[in-house]
């Protein structure tokens, strides 16, 4: 019988594939403690892992690990260089938030381009008469968008922005012309000389050594003045310093931002109060049906994994 450790709770429906299989038997903790993991993870055959760090401290101690299943799509929290040498094979939730992530980033594309909050708070505080004083809001329809990778979300992100009836550009140097223009968007191959042309700026890209705080001032400086920047991806892909002082000095619309450098944000973060900046939690996969998506598939993969069906789709290659 495999023993699986499920790092960080899950949906019931993930729960119920192992309650439901006599070949497992599973532990479900909350407690990310360093000392504490290597004790329990020390003769796991496989572990469900969301937010928490996975050390190569902790991945040595697992002396029987042969599979880590990432709850989500990033993992940046997992000491990759200490999985590839224990010979551990990594899987991610490939195909759950897909969904639940590209329509967080239209819900705060709309929610900037509208000034939800000021229009909200207007009604709720009793100016409604002073609605022709407030600043206008902007279309999203015949606007310019870039999709800054072209993964699962990246992809269902075009399939919105079509409805929307946007002209959809795409930046991703692993994927071809022909794929891009064949579900209806134009490759970009220059990400610096596009930004200028751009209404909008949604970033789907992994944080690594290349992508570390790519949108800098100076980036932001070459965008159009009514740019929405939109990261729902990776924090620290944004310079957030950068990016509050170009907001502070209106060089672009607005930004959007489910995710930061350092989680939580430090309550100093001048983003926090920065009235052009739209913020949520890391949340935009907290939709039920998305947790439920997730839940399922972190725990199928560890399952497929030992069946010897686990998809290629879904294993990280690590370098």
């Amino acid at each position: 019988m495999k023993k699986i450790l499920i790092i960080g709770s899950i949906h019931n429906h993930g729960i119920d594939l192992l309650k439901g299989n006599k070949n497992f038997e599973f532990q479900v903790v909350d407690n990310t403690d360093t000392e504490f993991l290597k004790d329990k993870i020390k003769d796991c055959d496989g572990i469900s892992i969301r937010t928490s760090k996975l050390s190569k401290e902790i991945i040595d101690s697992a002396k029987n690990l042969k599979v880590i299943s990432r709850h989500g799509v990033g993992y940046d929290n997992i000491d990759l260089e200490a999985t590839k040498q224990n010979n551990i094979t990594l899987a991610i939730t490939a195909t759950a938030n897909a969904q639940a992530v590209a329509e967080h980033v239209l819900f705060m594309l709309f929610s900037i381009a509208k000034r939800n909050n000021m229009y909200n708070e207007t009604v709720k505080t009793g100016k409604f008469s002073d609605r022709t004083k407030l600043p206008k809001t902007i279309e999203l329809w015949n606007k310019s968008i870039l999709i800054a990778g072209f993964g699962r979300i990246g992809k269902c992100l075009l399939k919105k922005c079509k409805g929307l009836e946007m002209n959809i550009f795409v930046y991703d140097p692993f994927v071809s012309e022909e794929e891009i223009k064949k579900v209806g968007g134009t490759k970009i191959n220059d990400l610096n000389e596009s930004l200028n042309k751009m209404d909008a700026i949604s970033i789907h890209m992994p944080l690594n050594e290349n992508t570390k705080h790519l949108i800098n001032y100076e980036m932001i400086k070459k965008m159009k003045k009514n740019c929405i920047l939109i990261n729902a991806a990776r924090g620290g892909i944004i310079n957030e310093e950068d990016l509050n002082k170009a907001l502070n000095e209106d060089l672009i619309f607005g930004a959007g931002l489910d995710v930061f450098e350092k989680e939580p944000p430090s309550l100093d973060n001048p983003l926090l109060k920065n009235e052009k900046a739209f913020l949520s939690p890391h949340s935009a996969v907290f939709t039920e049906e998305c947790l439920s998506r997730m839940g399922i598939e972190t725990v199928q993969n560890i399952i497929d994994f030992f069946d010897n069906k686990l998809e290629k789709s879904k294993i990280v290659k690590i370098s």
